[in-house]
């Protein structure tokens, strides 16, 4: 257990996260030189400035720590900084922050030499712990300005303050290392899954009563809903009304019958096979009259959805005379898509050993069929004179925002995957056939870099050469980042608060 000993510290020296006219941090000191880390963690982005740490003396943390979830500044919570040697150190804690993003703690250290700096966040949503090593602590300020110097080298790097990134659509993602695959460029049609869908038939002959006036194609509808039903009534012949009262009055005959030949076998006066013949005739009364009687009303045959879901297609017209066995409307679930994918015969070898397929199931929204437990159904064999391209069917048991019909992007994975770098494609600058991405360097620190492109499987692309795995790229806002650097008024990088 390492024992912490909790150290005063001064009053803070400022408010808010201050900057100058150009948008630069404020220095307090320009004596003190100052230092900055950068750690990401799969919740969130720390990026700290400090004065360098002397024994002795004051050096008041500026932790703007970011949500990695949509690139949001952490609002609310606290944050204890800790230095820690051995097992001995000193805290302090920042009960909120001063300003959205940024935490202020500050630090006294009394002893020089080596220590870990432990950043440790709590939230009512996120809880996260981050280490850095190897954090020098001087004797003297001097011993400070003669490791560190006093003066900032421009290396050339692109300024984008976090306030700045927090008040746009910004996000930023890891390059990582996947398998890929060799992939088909092609497109594919959405259909409804054969096994998603209800054509409903009128069960009797009538005229059409649509359930209100907004039925129409396209209509969300509940299971139980009801959408229409049919009326026999005024008819001289097939009168559902008088039918039911038909097979009413024989079912009651011979179920009075049945119960009188029931006690008669029971007390062995009559035979089995006569008992039987009774029994027969019972239950086929019984049956007629509750199909003919199920969901009928005073105002007809009544048609309900017999599941959640959309109204696909309606038959008929409101009004309209219809015959039994006739379809009336068609439901369908969405819960499970169709997809049909066309090729060139060129493609066949390949397509012998699909291993995923990547599909926009809403606009600009790639997935796949591996991420989703989707299924290929089948791959076509054959063309003929009038269909030369081979077909792929695949099942879909994802959320399809695009409408039936409709047409998507489509990439067919095959062969063996390779290991290589991938970012999301969504990264990518282009420029005349030309990619550059934006890899942030730093918490403030971006840098513009040209990238060779190789394989892309869905939203994912593969980077030959330009960036290393574990470099953190822009993936939402390298536009403004990129106009940041060409526009010639981007803030200056000052680090002292």
């Amino acid at each position: 257990m390492i024992t912490l000993l909790l150290a005063s510290c001064q009053a803070k020296e400022e408010e808010d996260h201050a900057h100058d006219a150009n948008g630069g941090h404020v220095e307090e000191s320009a004596e003190i030189p100052t230092l900055d880390a950068t750690v990401w963690t799969d919740k969130t982005e720390l990026f700290v400035e400090y004065p360098a740490l002397v024994v002795g003396s004051t050096s008041r943390f500026a932790a703007h720590f970011t949500l990695m979830d949509k690139h949001q500044p952490v609002r609310e919570g606290t944050l204890t900084v800790s230095l820690i040697k051995g097992e001995t150190g000193i805290r302090n804690t920042a009960e909120s922050p001063d300003s959205p993003g940024i935490f202020k703690p500050s630090l006294q250290p009394n002893e020089a030499g080596n220590y870990q700096l432990l950043f440790e966040l709590k939230t009512p949503t996120v809880t996260d712990r981050i280490v850095i090593d190897q954090v020098t602590v001087y004797a003297t300020l001097e011993d400070a300005i003669k490791a560190l110097g006093t003066a900032e080298v421009d290396d050339g790097s692109i300024t984008f303050l976090k306030e700045q990134a927090w008040k746009i659509d910004f996000q930023t993602a890891k390059v990582v290392e996947k398998e890929i695959y060799e992939t088909i460029p092609t497109s594919g049609r959405w259909k409804v899954s054969p096994s998603d869908y209800q054509t409903l038939i009128a069960t009797t002959n009538g005229k059409v009563n649509f359930n209100g006036s907004n039925l129409n194609e396209g209509m969300k509808v509940q299971k139980g809903q009801l959408l229409m039903s049919v009326s026999s009534a005024g008819l001289t012949s097939n009168n559902l009304s008088a039918e039911i009262q038909k097979a009413k009055a024989a079912y009651e005959q011979a179920s009075q019958e049945y119960e009188r030949k029931k006690q008669l076998f029971e007390s062995k006066i009559v035979p089995k096979a006569e008992f039987e013949q009774v029994e027969q005739k019972y239950l086929v009364a019984k049956s007629t009259f509750e199909t003919l009687n199920a969901g009928f009303t005073s105002s007809g045959k009544q048609i309900v959805a017999p599941m959640e879901g959309y109204v696909k297609s309606i038959a008929v017209d409101n009004g309209a005379f219809v015959s039994e066995g006739a379809s009336l409307v068609t439901i369908t679930s969405h819960k499970t898509s169709l997809l049909e994918v066309q090729v060139s015969p060129s493609y066949a070898n390949q397509l012998q050993n699909i291993q995923d397929i990547y599909y926009q199931n809403r606009s600009d929204h790639w997935s796949g069929l591996k991420a989703t437990a989707g299924k290929v159904l089948s791959v076509g064999k054959e063309v003929e004179s009038d269909q030369p391209l081979l077909s792929i069917f695949a099942e879909i048991n994802d959320v399809v925002e695009m409408p039936e019909g409709s047409f998507t992007e489509v990439q067919l994975a095959f062969g063996q995957p390779k290991k290589g770098a991938v970012i999301p494609e969504s990264a990518l600058l282009e420029d005349y056939g030309n990619y550059s991405v934006i890899v942030e360097l730093s918490g403030e620190s971006f840098e513009r870099r040209a990238v060779r492109i190789g394989r892309r499987n869905g939203e994912e692309v593969e980077i030959l050469d330009g960036v290393k795995v574990g470099e953190v790229v822009v993936t939402r806002g390298a536009y403004q980042v990129k106009m940041a650097s060409m526009s010639g008024q981007a803030p200056a990088h000052g680090h002292e608060h």
